[in-house]
């Protein structure tokens, strides 16, 4: 994991997916509590956004809401779209799909230098879990029924333990 790029800042993370409807939120919301029960709130700042543009300015998805309102999670959010100049203050950008890994290549190809970002703070959400094989993605529940999300918000409440267990021993040094 990389060091933070301001030492006397916040570690600030950034999950990305396509629509910053669904998957994204629900990891922001749940990497936050997690962070929060770690006792990491003040040292971390996580958001999210999607590769594209379709929902910005609107909320979350219903569905998504609803699975993290059910297992007692917070739901306020408002879509946005990854921004090339996020680079610029993100210590980690964390795609939920190989798709969303591919835009943020491309934005990192153009502008990393520019705003001082490699390759090594993009990664997968997903590979911060245990056993999560390679190339683990967290799939687009947007198309499919309720069980779609309750399965989404499983593999990131493991991720987000993983990447919250990470957090812990680099910022409590």
């Amino acid at each position: 994991m990389p060091e933070p790029r301001d030492p006397a800042g916040p570690y600030r993370v950034s999950v990305v997916c396509l629509g910053n409807i669904c998957r994204s939120p629900m990891a922001e919301k749940v990497l936050t509590a997690d962070l929060e029960r770690a006792g990491l709130s003040e040292l971390v700042e996580v958001d999210s956004s999607g590769t594209g543009d379709w929902h910005v300015g609107g909320g979350m998805d219903p569905r998504a809401a609803s699975t993290l309102r059910v297992h007692g999670y917070l739901t306020s959010h408002t879509a946005r779209q990854f921004d090339p100049a996020d680079l610029a203050t993100r210590d980690l950008v964390l795609a939920m799909d190989l798709d969303n890994v591919d835009e943020l290549r491309r934005a990192v190809d153009e502008h990393g230098d520019e705003y001082g970002f490699d390759m090594s703070r993009l990664r997968l959400f997903r590979s911060f879990a245990p056993d999560s094989g390679p190339n683990p993605e967290v799939p687009d529940p947007y198309y499919g029924g309720d069980d779609g999300f309750t399965a989404v918000l499983n593999m990131v409440e493991a991720a987000a333990k993983g990447l919250t267990s990470e957090l812990v021993v680099r910022l409590r040094r």
